[in-house]
């Protein structure tokens, strides 16, 4: 008959394959995120940029001038959205992580006291084989009959 231990070790290895998936998962999310707060760094870098230079004084370079720096804008606004979402999804896949984590401790936890458990009643029952082997032995030094 399998041991309790060894009938849970399944669902602790399907637990350990989901918090490894988690584990990718979130671990592909901070990568997004990192990349999406790279983009908008390089969006204010490029407005600041572009803001800085004053070439062209006629009033139509200035007005494209303002429109461009309009349109700048309206992408950094978008990328800060995008930024906000990707950290979003971040919080929302860590804590599908953290729950997988905890699931696969939990379950690696009750396997260890079963494994103890186990361990302690073999123990307990070598003892008894041991204690009955002595109750049957001849004392030493008595004649054999």
């Amino acid at each position: 008959m399998k041991s309790r231990a060894n009938r849970l070790q399944p669902a602790a290895d399907l637990a350990h394959d989901r918090q490894e998936a988690a584990m990718q998962k979130l671990a592909e999310q901070q990568q997004r995120l990192a990349k999406a707060e790279a983009q908008l760094a390089e969006l204010r870098r490029y407005r600041e940029e572009y803001a800085e230079t004053t070439s062209g004084v006629t009033v139509s370079a200035l007005l494209n001038r303002r429109q461009f720096v309009e349109r700048i804008d309206s992408v950094i606004a978008q990328q800060i959205n995008e930024v906000a979402r990707q950290q979003r999804q971040l919080e929302q896949v860590r804590g599908q992580w953290r729950d997988a984590h905890a699931r696969e401790q939990a379950l690696g936890s009750v396997i260890d006291r079963y494994r103890e458990q186990e361990r302690k009643v073999e123990e307990r029952r070598e003892q008894a084989e041991i204690d009955e082997r002595m109750q049957h032995r001849r004392p030493m030094g008595e004649p054999r009959r």
